[in-house]
């Protein structure tokens, strides 16, 4: 076991163990010396500062507040939540004690509730946030109990301008699948996990670290993974240095007995953590890192590769999804694993089996003999990427990829990385942008048709079609056997896909 997590294990901030739940994780783990078949069974957080609060939830059937809202469940909180839309989520969080109302009116809110929870979706003008308010309760958002949970676990943080879901779900399903019994929470569903968030009876809490709105900045991690950083959320940041700067603040929540594992071909990356003191372990493809793996070959469009540490051989990535930027994340992930006290080769083998997040080149069906793919991505970097695994993965005859942006101003300020992204698709079809979060001056500042008209001034063949109507009947009329249709984009154009298999 690594230094740091034997130090984070002693301190008596919290006294949570599985029976044998450390030397488990340590060893790699053992099912059979968990004390009881209930993952909750053992979980003992007398030291935590929730036992016996009441803490209330609005919204709390989202991935991250029912995953929250568990952990506290084990922690001996008094949980309360409301939920427009009920979910086996809600359900499980009621069959183990915690009150749900479905109707965000303030119910179950009273003068003696510790803390109220809610997410960034909700305003100052939700009723029961009113209703708070007028209790004079405590409110905070999801990243600051997030924050604050990890504080008591041993927290693994991931952070980066893309992959941050994926290895942060990699990382979850290798201490899975090797008996370390995570918590963790994914910013995207994982089915092979039962979703995106789980409380497990193990000491470690695997989360996703985002940027947006500096939000990483409330999270205690012992170990946080960089994948790397470009620009994006430049409706909350000013420029590359300012983020840069952002994810350096984060990098600096570390304490020194923890561990960065950062990306050792990222410039930017390096700028971020230059100079700090705390232990780094770098990851990198095809050169020399402390975690470096050399691909070898790709089997049924997915990639392989021997990882080194240290310049020794230490496990082989046989990987289940395709792409070069997965091979660097499951390399990141295996780091990850084995500073949470798991042979490398374990982690590796597990991970030979994960099949992805949900929305990450997620195949949804056939249509008339072409294959139809989802995919969340929608930062340039992500659609090449995402756009050149596909090719190897199916090596289709056509590839026609239905790009939805999100956001005018991030399609206004990347426009020019945009223009070049599609290379790799055969025709590129763009829906209006899904209008979230910009005002609406914004909105007015740039359109589908204005990156339409910049693909195309690129050499690619491009075409603006408003309407998700107009574009599945497009579709229909086009493709066919030996075809390939991704819809990408993080708003709703993932709907298209699936009305085009139905």
């Amino acid at each position: 076991m690594r230094p740091a997590m034997e130090n984070a294990l002693r301190e008596p901030r919290t006294e949570s163990r599985a029976a044998g739940g450390v030397s488990a994780v340590a060893a790699g783990g053992n099912a059979s010396a968990r004390a009881s078949a209930d993952p909750h069974a053992n979980l003992r957080f007398s030291a935590s500062r929730f036992r016996n609060r009441r803490v209330h939830f609005i919204g709390i059937g989202g991935s991250g507040m029912s995953g929250l809202a568990s952990m506290l469940l084990d922690s001996g909180a008094i949980v309360t939540g409301s939920e427009v839309k009920p979910n086996s989520q809600t359900f499980e969080l009621g069959r183990r004690g915690a009150r749900i109302s479905r109707d965000q009116i303030g119910e179950l809110l009273t003068p003696d509730v510790d803390l109220v929870v809610r997410t960034a979706a909700v305003p100052d003008s939700n009723r029961e946030y009113q209703v708070a308010a007028g209790y004079g309760l405590r409110v905070v958002k999801y990243a600051e109990l997030l924050g604050q949970v990890m504080q008591e676990r041993y927290g693994v943080a991931v952070a980066g301008t893309h992959g941050k879901s994926t290895t942060t779900a990699m990382i979850a399903y290798a201490l899975t699948r090797c008996d370390a019994d995570p918590s963790f929470v994914v910013g995207g569903t994982v089915p092979q996990l039962g979703g995106g968030s789980r409380s497990g009876a193990g000491p470690v809490f695997v989360a996703e670290a985002c940027e947006f709105d500096h939000s990483f900045h409330n999270l205690r991690p012992r170990v946080a993974v960089i994948t790397n950083i470009e620009e994006d959320h430049l409706d909350c940041y000013k420029d590359i240095e300012d983020i840069v700067g952002s994810f350096r603040t984060f990098a600096r929540l570390v304490p020194g007995d923890g561990l960065i594992i950062a990306n050792g071909q990222d410039a930017r990356v390096g700028q971020a953590i230059g100079g700090l003191a705390t232990p780094i372990e770098f990851v990198a493809l095809e050169r020399e890192a402390t975690w470096s793996t050399r691909a070898t070959t790709i089997e049924n469009g997915c990639p392989r590769g021997h990882v080194l540490r240290d310049g020794k051989p230490v496990a082989e990535l046989r990987l289940a999804v395709p792409g070069e930027h997965n091979l660097f994340n499951a390399t990141a992930a295996v780091a990850a694993c084995a500073a949470c006290g798991v042979e490398p080769s374990a982690a590796a083998d597990a991970l030979a089996s994960f099949a992805g997040v949900d929305r990450r080149m997620t195949r949804v069906g056939e249509w008339n003999g072409a294959v139809v793919v989802d995919d969340y991505g929608h930062h340039p970097t992500e659609v090449r990427a995402t756009l050149k695994a596909l090719r190897e993965r199916y090596q289709p005859r056509r590839l026609f990829c239905v790009f939805q942006p999100h956001q005018h101003s991030r399609t206004r300020f990347l426009l020019n990385e945009f223009a070049t992204a599609f290379a790799a698709a055969d025709e590129t079809i763009v829906p209006d942008i899904y209008f979230v979060r910009d005002s609406e001056a914004e909105r007015s500042r740039v359109s589908a048709a204005d990156l339409v008209e910049r693909v195309s001034r690129n050499g690619q063949s491009a075409r603006h079609l408003a309407r998700f109507d107009a574009i599945v009947d497009y579709l229909r009329g086009t493709v066919g056997a030996g075809d390939l249709v991704v819809t990408m984009g993080a708003g709703n154009v993932w709907e298209v896909g699936r009305e085009l298999v139905g």
